[in-house]
């Protein structure tokens, strides 16, 4: 096992590759790596530079002539609409290679012994087989999935989606694949319009709030102690807070953090390494999403930095922690 230490993957591309007059905010990368820089006062996290992912790897889980089309800039005018994000820039294709190369790298680091490493972007779940949507190009969670299992120690893998919008490329691209597992928490009346089929859905009506999104929370991850997984995926979206322009939850960033101390938690005490896809966020203003992925990316270079093992019991959830109580989390 190597020293604990929090993998952070980022490259400026990640905003510098889109247009700034796309609908989609894509200064919160640039934002966040800075608010990051600034918090960050004992240095648990360490940066790295993504390379660019493999088309092999990529290959595993999409469509050769649509992975084509895009490398090669053919994707139609309806295609690109799809995906939204728009206006199209030629960067957007290093881009999405960065991006992809970032979860890729992170799951490397997973297998050099690393308990939790992340990148900060991905959680691209809208994304199918030959087609993408949603802000979504190529699926990184599911590539890494299909990555992961190429290992002789990984026989089945966990990917938990607690975006607002529902993981359905993801689960879609698995239906027939008992070796992923896949979980959405979400939004009931939020994009994508017609739901998929995940192995484990979960729906919440609009200005759901703290206390009901956690207890369901707690009860999944209660009801997932009894199945084996060798490797989580986190999608952890968060565009379920209330000031979200795209979420329809009523969640605090309170909430927020407590949502990911409990997947945390969770993961220490079954003893299951963690990869941390970034998700969406959407908030007016952006700095409350920068803000609540913050809280994301600091807990998890805490809980490396700690070098927390298993804890051998699951976490019990009082209504006062559930309704978690004080101030905003501060680093």
């Amino acid at each position: 096992m190597t020293d604990p230490i929090f993998n952070l993957y980022y490259d400026e591309i990640y905003s510098s590759g889109l247009d700034p007059s796309a609908r989609f905010p894509v200064s919160r990368y640039q934002k966040l790596h800075h608010r990051l820089k600034q918090v960050d006062h004992s240095n648990s996290i360490q940066w790295a530079s993504p390379d660019l992912a493999k088309v092999d790897d990529i290959l595993l889980v999409h469509d050769e002539q649509y992975v084509e089309r895009f490398l090669d800039g053919q994707l139609t005018e309806k295609e690109r609409r799809r995906i939204g994000l728009r206006p199209w820039r030629d960067s957007i294709v290093e881009r999405t290679l960065r991006l992809t190369g970032g979860a890729l790298a992170a799951l490397h680091d997973i297998f050099q012994g690393q308990f939790i490493a992340g990148n900060m972007a991905g959680g691209t779940h809208h994304a199918f087989r030959d087609q993408g949507a949603g802000y979504c190009i190529f699926n990184d969670l599911a590539i890494c999935a299909e990555k992961a299992l190429q290992e002789k120690d990984v026989n089945r893998v966990l990917i938990l989606d607690l975006d607002v919008h529902q993981g359905d490329g993801t689960a879609e691209i698995f239906k027939q694949d008992d070796r992923v597992f896949t979980v959405s928490l979400h939004g009931l009346n939020n994009f994508p319009f017609r739901k998929k089929v995940s192995n484990w859905d979960v729906g919440f009506e609009n200005e759901t709030g703290d206390e009901e999104y956690l207890e369901s929370l707690a009860k999944v991850l209660g009801h997932l102690r009894s199945m084996n997984f060798d490797l989580l995926f986190y999608q952890a979206g968060v565009d379920g807070l209330a000031t979200d322009a795209l979420g329809l939850l009523a969640l605090s960033r309170r909430g927020l953090a407590k949502r990911n101390q409990l997947v945390m938690d969770w993961c220490e005490e079954m003893n299951m390494p963690m990869v941390v896809f970034m998700g969406g966020g959407y908030a007016k203003p952006i700095e409350d999403t920068v803000d609540a992925f913050t809280d994301l990316f600091m807990e998890a270079a805490k809980r490396v930095k700690k070098n927390v093992t298993a804890t051998g019991s699951f976490p019990k959830i009082s209504l006062d922690e559930v309704k978690y109580k004080g101030t905003e989390p501060t680093w």
